[in-house]
């Protein structure tokens, strides 16, 4: 009975292979292939496809055992020359193509070493830059990034997604149009401008106009404005001023886009870890003066005792680089801190906000602590104050939780698995789903999102310091155990461990929907890999003698992460449950997480106000020429303060894109109907048939802690339901659906 089968393509294009069907036996024999099959005068090698049965290296039937390692070879290539875009083969660079060192001011450092440590990513082998050799040459758009031929978006998800780009793509090329014929790169002067981007789109001036010498219709540029012309964000289709309560900007550090970032305070005084020879006096200016009287009659002991006052703490991350951010034109940030209270009654409440600038070679470091008082100065005061620690958050959220965490990390652990996973093997078989697009959606973010002069440097607080942050992030806080959500959960103080409550965890705040929801998802996950690991390795000593398992793990470790390779908290591999937990936090990261963070970028970021991702000018200050300005006209003050409409546009493109479910997503909740290609094992099957159920279970105790009016954090008046981990969806933006992969 065939194991294999070669394919060898004579026609003179490139065709897509879904399976081959044998019969005349028994039964039928399915080989699943799934790949793009090129032409042999591309490359003369046939193409092996395997039987949909999983085996263990040491199982394999020996007339396949052969294929198995020549298949592989294949994937691995040499490591030389430039990748063509119609091969397959995977394997490992640094970021060194981030910037253009020949222009001097898109010249990125390259991410990689002991001072910027970071993820490798896929070798594309292209040429080095002549002027710096330690830099790859980039490729910009529209031209390809090679992936390997079977990570490129089919044509559903490419159609998807370029009709999601062009609003980006047209506040990257047009930009000559936008500022020369509108009032688009001014700020907003009031809140009816916002609006008027769900209603009318961007304002164009209505005359013609001319732009190096070529002229534009009135009517063209209506029309132009009217591609700028966005939805409604969910944040304020329920309730258009929630965003300004203090309760709203508290909720979301629970259930909004990046509900990972909020801790316990457990310590008190809080002290910075930064060097204080070059940042000055390590205490924070928070004193229990300023926290006391927001207490309701507590002592800060009494409050931190009793595990009510919390922390969103960007300080030490940011403080390095505020003075660089800052001389960067349209910057003024500071290095923030937000303590919260957790009421008796159930509510959280910002109640300090600490702002921070770095010393410099003619003043000291400043350190102010705003409170939100009661007199309207104090109140539109600690309006900007928010606005500050909001854009903090939004950088870190896209920068370090979302691309650092989830985009970048995964696609280590991708390339891993193809090289040194059989398609044969039963892991493989596990992880694939949870691989679809992630390499190609990343080589579209490094080729015009993250990289120099790209979107999140033009319309986020770091500018070009970006990627540089999400280095030192990766540095000083990355650990690959604490990824597991329930370790991520117990390092911020957010549970603690109970064997006596579902999942071994209590929340210390029962209402953190991020949370409580996620941990539905995460044991669900866990259940099912623990029972598909179980099935396939009934003793240990098969997961150690496993030479393709132990192959895989040692190059996650040693090459995809290699600045952290020599790392003591990397799990070893020794066990059922060390493989259990490492396959569970990787599946965790590639859907419930990411779905998590990303999906709620545009229902969350697209009312700019709520969530600026950057700030234009400081707190205004006694003293400050403008704070005169500021008395008269605070809204104007405020307004000016976030980003210009045009940066406000494209960055709303860009978030609307990123939180878009294609046509053609694959979900969490489909997992068996994909794994029914991948084998013909019932007891596996069946396996996914459990989860499948489980996942409709969760869906419906989701929707019903949505209407539990108890829950104040996802349910009550004009309060958005948390759906981010709704296990289905359909397609466009919807706030809801769990992915198999990091594909958007």
């Amino acid at each position: 009975m065939p194991g294999a089968i070669l394919i060898t393509n004579f026609h003179g294009k490139e065709f897509y292979l879904m399976q081959i069907v044998v019969h005349g036996y028994k039964e039928p024999l399915f080989f699943p292939a799934y790949t793009w099959i090129h032409p042999r005068k591309d490359n003369p090698e046939s193409r092996i496809i395997f039987k949909n049965k999983a085996y263990l290296p040491s199982q394999t039937p020996l007339g396949i055992k052969d294929l198995r390692r020549e298949d592989l070879l294949s994937i691995r290539g040499n490591g030389k020359g430039e990748r063509k875009m119609h091969e397959r083969i995977y394997d490992y660079a640094p970021y060194n193509d981030l910037g253009r060192p020949d222009k001097d001011d898109l010249y990125r450092p390259v991410l990689a070493g002991e001072e910027r440590p970071y993820p490798r990513r896929c070798r594309t082998g292209r040429p080095m830059v002549k002027s710096d050799p330690s830099c790859e040459t980039r490729v910009e758009k529209p031209d390809p990034v090679y992936v390997p031929r079977d990570e490129a978006f089919e044509e559903i998800k490419q159609n998807t997604f370029s009709a999601g780009r062009l609003k980006a793509m047209l506040n990257n090329l047009i930009p000559s149009i936008a500022a020369a014929l509108s009032n688009s790169d001014i700020p907003f002067t009031c809140f009816s401008e916002i609006d008027k981007l769900y209603n009318d789109g961007l304002v164009l001036k209505g005359e013609e106009q001319k732009v190096n010498g070529k002229s534009f219709p009135g009517n063209f540029m209506k029309q132009v404005g009217k591609l700028f012309k966005y939805e409604i964000p969910a944040i304020i289709r329920r309730d258009r001023f929630a965003w300004l309560r203090d309760n709203e900007f508290a909720r979301q550090a629970l259930a909004g886009v990046n509900p990972v970032n909020i801790e316990l305070l457990r310590d008190f005084p809080i002290v910075s870890k930064l060097d204080p020879a070059i940042y000055g006096s390590p205490e924070s200016a928070i004193t229990k003066e300023l926290l006391e009287p927001e207490l309701h009659g507590m002592s800060v002991e009494e409050a931190i005792e009793d595990k009510r006052l919390f922390m969103l703490d960007y300080h030490d991350m940011l403080l390095p680089f505020i003075g660089k951010m800052n001389n960067l034109p349209g910057r003024e940030a500071y290095a923030t801190r937000t303590i919260f209270f957790y009421t008796r009654t159930g509510f959280l409440r910002p109640i300090a906000i600490e702002l921070s600038l770095p010393p410099t070679g003619s003043s000291p470091g400043k350190k102010h602590v705003y409170t939100h008082g009661h007199d309207a100065t104090t109140h539109w005061i600690w309006k900007l104050a928010k606005a500050h620690v909001c854009s903090n958050d939004a950088g870190v959220h896209q920068l370090v939780n979302h691309w650092l965490r989830t985009h970048a990390c995964m696609e280590a652990y991708i390339i891993a698995t193809h090289r040194h996973l059989s398609s044969m093997h039963p892991i493989y078989k596990l992880l694939h789903p949870h691989m679809r697009y992630t390499l190609e959606i990343n080589a579209l973010a490094r080729q015009s999102l993250i990289n120099g002069g790209g979107i999140i440097e033009a319309c986020f607080s770091p500018g070009k310091y970006a990627m540089e942050i999400s280095s030192a992030a990766y540095k000083s806080m990355w650990r690959f155990d604490m990824e597991a959500l329930p370790a991520d959960l117990i390092r911020r103080g957010m549970a603690v461990e109970d064997p006596s409550m579902p999942h071994g965890l209590k929340l210390v705040i029962e209402d953190y929907p991020y949370a409580a929801d996620g941990l539905l998802i995460w044991s669900t996950i866990k259940d099912l890999v623990e029972s598909y690991v179980e099935h396939f390795y009934p003793e240990s000593n098969l997961i150690t003698s496993d030479i393709e398992l132990q192959a895989w793990w040692n190059e996650i470790k040693n090459k995809g992460h290699y600045d952290k390779r020599n790392e003591p908290w990397w799990p070893q591999l020794n066990t059922k449950e060390d493989l259990s937990g490492i396959l569970t936090t990787m599946i965790w990261v590639a859907s419930g997480q990411h779905a998590a963070i990303n999906f709620g970028q545009y229902p969350f970021g697209g009312y700019v106000p709520n969530r600026p991702t950057l700030m234009r000018k400081l707190v205004p200050e006694e003293g400050d020429p403008d704070y005169e300005k500021f008395i008269l006209n605070p809204q104007q003050v405020f307004l000016s303060s976030l980003p210009t409409q045009l940066q406000a546009t494209k960055v709303m493109a860009v978030q609307y894109t990123l939180s878009t479910h294609s046509p053609d997503e694959e979900y969490l909740f489909q997992l068996l109907d994909v794994q029914g290609h991948a084998t013909n094992d019932h007891e596996v099957l069946e396996l996914f048939k459990k989860f499948s159920v489980r996942l409709e279970e969760i869906e419906n105790i989701i929707n019903e802690r949505n209407k539990d009016f108890r829950l104040h954090n996802r349910s009550g008046a004009g309060i958005p339901p948390y759906e981010l981990l709704l296990p289905t969806s359909g397609h466009g933006v919807t706030a809801r659906g769990i992915p198999n992969s990091i594909s958007i």
